[in-house]
């Protein structure tokens, strides 16, 4: 029988339906760490492809031409400066973009002199922008700073609204997670890392923030009464959380991944390198990778730290006992795994487990 998605979601908020990833941590953290130490890799072998705003340099685009032969542009480099090595870029159906490393003002005019004679095109439709190794520094400084700011607020900001340092920490671990994994794969396409690209990883962070959060919020609502009961332990109840709002998780991303993607279609293949292809691979990626790192990676995380905990460790361990010598019944799936949720749909439990009141008077 066909599930759809709303009855599929449906027996995942009642607990009919779960999947065991907070159980299965241990294969999760091992996917995450492979594909962190390969990012890692690619960042410290290949190296990321900074642009001019970062590291300086000489930037020259030529507009309007009726050929986007690249080696032209190689050519002219290769003749006014020949210490240079340039990057040629085609933008879109009928533009080029020639970047080099700072060079002096005579240079540079008759760089734009001979591109124009060469893509036959008039001067003015050649134009260079010149950005100083220092200004490129600062804005690589400040760049660095906005980064380490966002994450000490995040870590501030996630410590008061839950209370629990151990879930600021958890998500901490997923947005490095995502934010190295991001890095690889732009040093991976050799994509250049521009201001937009910054901007991107930032807008990423939050994305991925938020639907952490989210999740969270339903672990810490489902764990808020833990000891008062002892038929589930932390991990099934954080795990019935993280399976409650996973549709939600995969709309979210699927609807926002959409557009994304069109930009980034856009932005690559049909206007060529620019703006749009420098902070769609980043919000492509990120949002992609985030979505992934708040089901498997952050509360995992959250959840192997919580069972370091005296409390949680001890109620655990009580869970435990009862359940093996029969005082606590739970449900158990096919393969052999405990369903949180009723015993049997629909069934009353008894009057035992209603909830009693304080203070009764007789």
């Amino acid at each position: 029988m066909k599930l759809n998605l709303a009855e599929w979601g449906n027996k995942l908020h009642s607990g009919e339906k779960t999947y065991p990833i907070v159980q299965q941590r241990k294969r999760w953290f091992i996917v995450s760490g492979v594909l962190v130490a390969l990012s890692l890799a690619l960042i410290l072998i290949k190296g990321l492809n900074p642009g001019i705003d970062f590291v300086g340099g000489t930037e020259f685009q030529v507009t309007g031409t009726s050929t986007t032969d690249t080696s032209i542009a190689e050519q002219v480099v290769a003749q006014e400066a020949p210490g240079e090595t340039p990057r040629v870029t085609v933008l879109g159906s009928d533009g080029i973009r020639v970047q080099i490393g700072v060079v002096e003002g005579p240079v540079a005019q008759s760089i734009t002199a001979e591109l124009a004679k060469g893509y036959d095109v008039p001067e003015a439709q050649v134009s260079f922008t010149q950005i100083g190794p220092t200004w490129g520094a600062s804005v690589g400084k400040a760049a660095i700073q906005s980064l380490i700011v966002f994450l000490v607020l995040v870590a501030i900001v996630m410590s008061l609204y839950f209370r629990a340092w151990r879930m600021s920490a958890a998500a901490l671990v997923a947005l490095a997670h995502d934010l190295i994994i991001t890095a690889g794969v732009y040093a991976l396409s050799g994509f250049e890392v521009t201001p937009a690209s910054v901007i991107g990883f930032l807008t990423i962070l939050g994305y991925s923030l938020y639907d952490t959060v989210v999740v969270f919020d339903k672990i810490r609502e489902n764990t808020a009464n833990l000891t008062s009961q002892h038929r589930y332990t932390y991990d099934e109840l954080a795990n019935l959380g993280l399976n409650q709002t996973l549709v939600r998780s995969i709309n979210t991303s699927v609807v926002a991944l959409l557009p994304v993607s069109a930009i980034l279609f856009i932005g690559a293949w049909v206007l060529g390198a620019g703006t749009l292809k420098d902070i769609s691979l980043a919000l492509f990626v990120g949002m992609a990778v985030g979505t992934y790192s708040s089901i498997f990676v952050a509360t995992p995380v959250e959840v192997a730290l919580r069972d370091g905990e005296e409390r949680i460790a001890e109620h655990t361990k009580k869970v435990l006992e009862l359940r093996a010598s029969g005082q606590t019944d739970v449900a158990i799936n096919d393969e052999g795994e405990v369903r949180v949720g009723a015993v049997t749909k629909g069934a009353h439990q008894g009057a035992a487990s209603q909830p009693r009141r304080k203070n009764r008077k007789a």
